[in-house]
Formats: structure tokens, sequence, C-alpha cells
């Protein structure tokens, strides 16, 4: 792949960073990738982590990084399920939700004054259902979002993710969740996270920084690289977790990365030396 002058990310001044494939594959850290944001915050730029996967919230991700040897700070971590519940608090004030999600979502979502009707109380009433990343999900859990569905409630994603790399191999995510759902239902949801512009939106308003200051790295195509696309974000696809250089060639112009290297490691030799 032929990569643009290295002088287009090196002018950038937040570097967001996608968690899962790009600077870790489940419990294993890239160190290279550790060694590049180390460089970065060094250099004086800011650095960003923003994962789609909800299902963890973001005091677990500052635990996860802190463990992995990434030193994050407080406000340097943002998810999917964030975005949602900021769009929830601003746009849906008061409504009642039925979420599908683990207790780590579930429980922060009801912390943050969420009307949840999840648990005990009778779902049959909800405004809004939300289907996110469920590692705990049951049928049970589907069939009352899906009967929530069809009697006429809102329906909203997280994040639109098919897989979930990990050490062994991908796991369905919050995207085959929602197709699932989308096929019994006929509903498609609304959607959170990368690529969606809310995503774009708060990191913006977090950061204080414009979209032409900002790059993101990632290792997909349809969440990391077309958000970049989509809004105006310097994209760099990494070849280090779903995306494979055919997936690349197969893609339309409009959806090609503007840069695509192997992994974090490249970037980091070519800034820094």
């Amino acid at each position: 792949f032929k990569n643009p002058d290295t002088n287009v990310i090196k002018d950038k001044k937040l570097y967001i960073f996608d968690m899962d494939g790009t600077i870790y594959l489940g419990g294993r850290p890239f160190d290279f990738a550790k060694r590049f944001i180390k460089n970065l915050r060094a250099s004086g730029r800011r650095v960003l982590f923003f994962t789609n996967n909800a299902s963890h919230t973001s005091p677990f991700y500052l635990r996860k990084l802190e463990r992995l040897g990434f030193e994050p700070g407080e406000d340097e971590i943002m998810t999917s399920g964030d975005v949602t519940l900021e769009f929830l608090k601003r746009h849906r004030a008061g409504k009642s939700v039925y979420l599908v999600g683990t207790d780590e979502l579930v429980e922060e979502y009801a912390a943050k004054g969420i009307k949840l009707v999840n648990g005990e109380a009778d779902p049959r009433e909800a405004d809004i259902v939300i289907t996110s990343f469920d590692t705990s999900l049951t049928y049970e859990k589907l069939n009352i979002a899906c009967r929530l569905i069809r009697g006429g409630a809102e329906y909203l994603s997280t994040h639109p993710d098919f897989n979930c790399p990990t050490e062994d191999g991908f796991i369905p995510d919050s995207g085959a969740i929602a197709a699932l759902v989308t096929a019994s239902t006929g509903k498609t949801p609304t959607y959170f996270g990368k690529p969606y512009k809310e995503t774009v939106e708060m990191i913006g308003e977090a950061t204080g920084f414009a979209r032409d200051e900002m790059c993101i790295f990632g290792d997909r195509l349809y969440t990391d690289i077309a958000v970049g696309k989509k809004h105006g974000v310097t994209a760099v696809l990494v070849l280090s977790g779903e995306t494979t250089p055919e997936d690349v060639d197969a893609a339309t112009p409009a959806d090609q990365p503007d840069m695509v290297y192997d992994s974090l490691d490249n970037v980091d030799h070519l800034m820094f030396g």
C-alpha cells in the first residue's frame, strides 16, 4: 500500500486509538503500541482510547490499560456505551429503558440516572430498548427486547461491530446480537459508537480539538476507518486485528483508509525513528 507523507500524521494534536486489535489482542498488549503512545505523550500530543466494546465500562478499561502498561489517564478513555448514555441524558431524559447488556453496563446506566426496567421490574413497559455486546445474553432477554420493539419501543444499539477479536479468534459482538433482533422484529436500531457522528461530536466536546486536528488508528474498516472517513478525521488502518489487505483492496475508494500500516510499530518508527 502507498502511504502519503507521514507529516500528515505528525501534524495532528489528538491521537485516537481503537483498543481490541489495535493496541492489544484480548489480554495481550502490543509492546510497540505502548512505546508509540509513550512517545506521543512525551512529545506533547494528546491520546484518547476509544472502544466500541460496551460490555465493560470506562473504569474497567482504565484498570485494564493500567494492567497492560499503557499508563492511561481517566480523561483518556471513552466507550460507545458512554456515547449512548450521553445521548439518553441529552435527548431522551426520563424515558424508561430495557437494556440488553452486561451487569456492569446495566449498573453504570442505573448509577448515572437512567430509568431501567431490567431485572425484577416488569419489562413490559419500556420507551426504549438498547442492545449491546452482552456476554451474559439469554433467550429471555432477546424475547423481551423483541416483544417491546414489536410493541413500539424505540430501538437503539451501542455499536455495530459484528465480531470482537480475542486471542482465540472472534466472538459474536453487538452487531450480531442486533442482527438477530432485526431478523425477528424487522426493526433496525439507531447505532452509536464508531462510525456515527455522535462519537466524533462527543470526542470534540470532551477534548476541545477540531476534527482536522484528530487522527484515528484502528483495525476495522466499517467502524474505525469509517468514522474518520465520514466525519473529517484522518483514518489510519493497522492490519494487526480484523481487517486483511484483501478487505482493503475490495473496499470502495470512499471507504478506504487514508493510510495503511502493518501495525503501530511502523507508525512509531516513521514518526520517532
